[in-house]
């Protein structure tokens, strides 16, 4: 009964220790666990314990990192793909973007990313100067749409 108490303590130590350097969503606590060898019944009910109590919640997780990643800025497609490699479910993932999507305008982002980046960008040819614009934008995440009509303005 002893080791069973001091099991279940060590493993919601390390979860705490896990959520004390930032928010992470339940799937990732989980494979860090498994990564310790923490037995899955005692993964299974340290997560219970975190969920009942809210020290984890997806949606809240997925809220909190769309809103940091926005200001970044990174363009919603590759937010999503991060919160996908991340365990959270697609559901909640639509369901964040859409409310984002009310405020966030792509396309003033992505033109103001374009003013601000050609300044800085030294090459002679204007080609190379797009080519690399949009291989930029699309590594941030950008919808190839948005960045197209963003690259050809230019």
């Amino acid at each position: 009964m002893k080791k069973e108490v001091d099991s279940s303590k060590k493993a919601l130590e390390y979860a705490f220790l896990l959520l004390k350097y930032r928010m992470r969503s339940e799937n990732e606590i989980r494979l860090r666990m498994k990564q310790k060898k923490f037995p899955q019944d005692l993964i299974d009910k340290t997560l219970t314990f975190l969920k009942d109590k809210r020290f984890i919640d997806d949606n809240v997780f997925s809220k909190a990192w769309i809103d940091s990643r926005i200001k970044r800025p990174f363009g919603l497609r590759r937010i999503e793909q991060e919160l996908k490699l991340k365990g959270v479910d697609k559901e909640v993932i639509r369901a964040q973007v859409t409310r984002v999507k009310k405020d966030y305008s792509e396309e003033d982002v992505v033109k103001d990313i374009v003013r601000s980046r050609l300044k800085r960008l030294k090459a002679n040819d204007a080609q190379e100067i797009k080519r690399k614009m949009y291989a930029y934008l699309i590594r941030r995440g950008f919808s190839p749409e948005v960045v197209y009509d963003a690259v050809v303005q230019l």
